[in-house]
């Protein structure tokens, strides 16, 4: 831009935005955080002040670290002073309060936003930007509930602002269409629209994931999230369709927030489906990937995309091959490697490689701060897991520390943090003593879910079975098991909740998972299905006795129910599932038991998953 800057002006310094974006997607992120600061040193201009307060909103996410969380958040909320400096002034409070009575569209609503300048209409979608990237980096950084409850506030705002600006562009585009120039309004430039289909598109997604306690809360202020309306804008903003693998908007057409579609599909596609199915396309996300890394082959959050593709397929060594190549392309942000670490470390469980997950706890460990309890847990039972008395005193140690890690959210524990304290405190009870502690973690992780059929065959199913002998030995006086310390249920009812689903994905692949069609297995099909029902059903006879694992009844009925709808009986299947979303307790002897069981949250969501499963006649 020549001469002074002007808040007029203000949509010039796009291509300067668009140019760090680049920089940034395609791993120079030092360049790109350099080139926001010395474009806008005084961080006064609309677009880089705000651009740079995202650089630091992602930095501060990868980092976990108190100093980079505290200083995105002054610099988001600085980019909304700045983004608030350049919006259209709303009337006072006695004309809105007049608007409410007669309905003046003029004064909130579509006809205050078509009497905005482009900048001020751009500010407007700033501001809703930067109030939701604060907003939810003081829910992370908060800890408490008092603080959660104003960042819901704000998010509330940025729900409102997002949605008039969703009905203005509807309503141009209805008006073009009506005037015969359809389908959009070409008058709306692209970088606008783009931002306003990833923010209507990414809250409708983002609500359509809540919980349903929390859902019914959202829904009394008249939020509510349709998940295939905010799916398809976020397509729209590249031009994908179902039936082309090629976008129809190519990069010199696109708004400049395109690419942050793209990622928002992606995280859905990969990440998200974890805990849910309806919408998820695995071929849809494979395509958009494929566009981005030929646009961006050195891309680091691409080659994390690329990397989660192939673990859902079921190629966890490809997955590592991306992740080792994400690490290796770019050392600026040495916090992202850890995110490759993670991925790496759950990778090699689903190749049932314990001394390089190992390796992958051991990094994370020495550097992240995202869950250090969850970190040296993963150390911990990868030593037990490797055996030798070296490893299990080593293990001890980690385990000792747990409790003392744990880490609070919004006021709220951790759901995986308090299950490896748990599992922390029954080692100790035991005598230094865990059953399967490495599988057990890698199953909550979906290790086993991804892994290759012959590992699972030839690897997990062994280790299990060793420990069965182990208990079979103790059959007729289970109390002189491990020495009279304990356990004998709780080991007997994980060994064969882990063999029923190892059998189970033996049986049954994931829908997504690639199968090598020259594979040759030692068990049938009807056999692991067999064996795997004998499995469920010998946890659900021992579930009372079961004295500190009862969520192993719960996640038995989830699994278990998954099995039967994929034998073909459904109406079976869904009975088990509905037993766990029924809230009841169903170990029987649940007396034993204090407030909720282990990752009760998650299992309620994969749960309500696998029932959309069913409902939409999708694998389970």
């Amino acid at each position: 831009m020549d001469g002074p800057y002007t808040q007029d002006r203000a949509l010039e310094d796009i291509p300067g935005a668009a140019h760090a974006l680049d920089l940034f997607l395609a791993s120079h992120m030092v360049e790109s955080e350099q080139f926001c600061h010395e474009s806008d040193p005084t961080k006064e201009r609309l677009y880089f002040a705000s651009g740079y307060g995202l650089v630091q909103f992602v930095k501060g996410l990868m980092s976990y670290e108190d100093e980079d969380l505290l200083a995105a958040i002054g610099h988001t909320k600085h980019g909304n002073v700045i983004a608030q400096q350049h919006r259209k002034k709303h009337a006072s409070l006695a004309r809105r309060m007049a608007g409410l009575v007669v309905g003046s569209d003029s004064i909130s609503g579509v006809g205050f936003i078509k009497s905005m300048t482009p900048v001020e209409r751009h500010a407007e979608l700033i501001y809703a930007e930067t109030l939701f990237e604060k907003a939810l980096l003081g829910i992370v950084y908060s800890g408490d509930w008092l603080a959660f409850i104003k960042e819901a506030l704000n998010l509330r705002s940025t729900v409102n602002t997002y949605r008039a600006l969703g009905k203005y562009l509807d309503a141009m585009d209805a008006a073009a269409v009506s005037r015969g120039e359809g389908p959009i309004d070409t008058s709306i430039d692209p970088h606008f629209r783009s931002g306003v289909y990833l923010g209507v598109g990414a809250t409708n997604m983002i609500l359509s994931l809540m919980p349903s306690r929390l859902l019914s809360i959202v829904e009394l202020f008249g939020f509510k999230g349709d998940r295939m309306h905010g799916l398809e804008l976020l397509m729209k903003a590249g031009g994908w369709t179902e039936d082309s693998d090629e976008p129809g908007i190519g990069a010199a057409e696109e708004g400049v927030r395109r690419s942050i579609c793209d990622m928002a599909l992606l995280i859905f596609h990969l990440v998200l489906s974890s805990f849910t199915v309806t919408g998820v396309s695995i071929p849809t996300a494979s395509k958009i990937l494929a566009y981005n890394l030929r646009r961006y082959p050195r891309g680091v959050f691409f080659l994390f995309g690329q990397g989660r593709l192939h673990l859902l397929r079921g190629q966890p060594s490809l997955a590592i091959a991306s992740y080792q190549k994400a690490i290796s392309i770019q050392s600026q942000y040495r916090n992202l490697h850890h995110i490759s670490f993670w991925e790496m470390a759950i990778a090699n469980f689903a190749l049932w490689e314990v001394r390089e997950s190992l390796e992958s706890w051991r990094e994370l460990e020495r550097e992240a701060t995202w869950s250090r309890a969850v970190y040296a847990y993963g150390i911990a039972v990868c030593l037990l897991q490797l055996g030798g008395e070296e490893r299990r005193e080593e293990a001890a140690g980690f385990l000792e520390k747990v409790p003392g890690l744990l880490q609070r959210i919004a006021g709220k524990s951790i759901p995986m943090e308090k299950f490896v304290a748990r599992k922390s405190r029954k080692f100790k009870k035991q005598h230094n003593r865990l059953a399967l502690p490495a599988l057990e973690f890698g199953y909550f992780f979906l290790a086993i879910k991804n892994a290759p059929r012959p590992v699972i065959i030839g690897k997990m199913l062994p280790v299990i079975a060793s420990l069965q002998s182990t208990l079979s030995q103790h059959a007729e006086a289970p109390e002189g098991y491990e020495g009279g310390h304990g356990g004998y249920w709780d080991d007997l009812c994980l060994a064969s909740f882990l063999e029923g689903v190892c059998l189970r994905y033996v049986a049954h692949p994931d829908p997504d998972a690639i199968v090598d069609p020259s594979e040759k297995l030692s068990i049938s099909q009807a056999d692991a299905e067999t064996t795997a029902l004998a499995a469920f059903q010998r946890v659900l006879d021992n579930g009372p006795k079961i004295d500190l694992d009862h969520h192993l009844v719960y996640h038995t009925h989830y699994e278990l129910g998954r099995l039967l709808a994929c034998m073909g009986k459904v109406d079976d299947g869904r009975k088990h599932l509905d037993l766990v979303l029924s809230g009841k307790s169903l170990e029987v002897n649940s007396s034993t038991r204090k407030g909720k069981y282990s990752m009760e949250g998650a299992l309620l969501m994969r749960t309500n998953a696998a029932v959309e499963a069913l409902e939409h006649h999708r694998g389970v």
